[in-house]
C-alpha cells in the first residue's frame, strides 16, 4: 500500500474523533437508559464498530482509486463521489443520533445511507469486487442501525409502545 493509502483509511475516521473531542459528555443515552432495546450495544460498542466500519471503507474506497488510476480524474467522480456523500451522511448520523438525540432525523438519514451503500456496491463490483465485498459489513451494520433507530423513534412518538 503507496502513502495513499494510510490517508483513504484515515479520514473516514476523522468523523467520529471530532464528534468523540467536542461531545465527550454529550452523547445521548438512547442504549443506555429505560428505553433500552435487550439488543441495542452500548456506546462503548457503537463507536469501535463504526471506527472499524470507516477504516475498511476507506481501504475499500482506496481500491477502487487505485484501480481506477489514482488522480483525481473523471473515472472517479461516480464512484468516489458516491463514496463522500455517503461519508458525510453517515458522520450526520452519527451527530443526529449520539448527540442531537433526533431519531426521526437520523432515520431519514439511516435511509438515504442504506441507498447510498447499496448503490456503491453496485457500482464499486465492476471496478474491484473486493471493494463491494468490503462495504457488505457496513450494509449489515446500518441494517441493525436503522432497526435501532426505527424503534427509538416510533417509541419516541408513541410513548405507548415504550416498555
Amino acid at each position: 500500500m503507496q502513502l495513499q493509502g494510510p490517508v483513504f483509511v484515515g479520514v473516514p475516521l476523522l468523523g467520529p474523533i471530532l464528534i468523540c473531542m467536542f461531545t465527550p459528555n454529550d452523547l445521548s443515552d438512547w442504549c443506555e437508559d429505560d428505553r433500552k432495546l435487550s439488543w441495542c450495544p452500548p456506546h462503548k460498542v457503537i463507536l469501535p464498530v463504526w471506527a472499524t466500519i470507516y477504516s475498511v471503507m476507506g481501504y475499500a474506497s482506496y481500491l477502487v482509486w487505485k484501480d481506477l488510476g489514482g488522480g483525481f480524474r473523471w473515472p472517479l467522480a461516480l464512484p468516489l463521489g458516491l463514496y463522500t456523500f455517503q461519508l458525510t451522511l453517515s458522520w450526520t448520523f452519527l451527530v443526529l443520533f449520539l448527540t442531537a438525540n433526533n431519531p426521526g432525523l437520523a432515520l431519514l438519514d439511516l435511509l438515504l445511507l442504506y441507498g447510498l451503500v447499496a448503490s456503491m456496491v453496485l457500482i464499486w463490483q465492476p471496478i474491484n469486487k473486493l471493494a463491494a465485498l468490503l462495504l457488505l459489513p457496513y450494509l449489515a451494520w446500518l441494517t441493525v442501525t436503522t432497526a435501532i433507530t426505527y424503534r427509538l423513534w416510533r417509541d419516541s412518538l408513541c410513548p405507548a409502545y415504550q416498555p
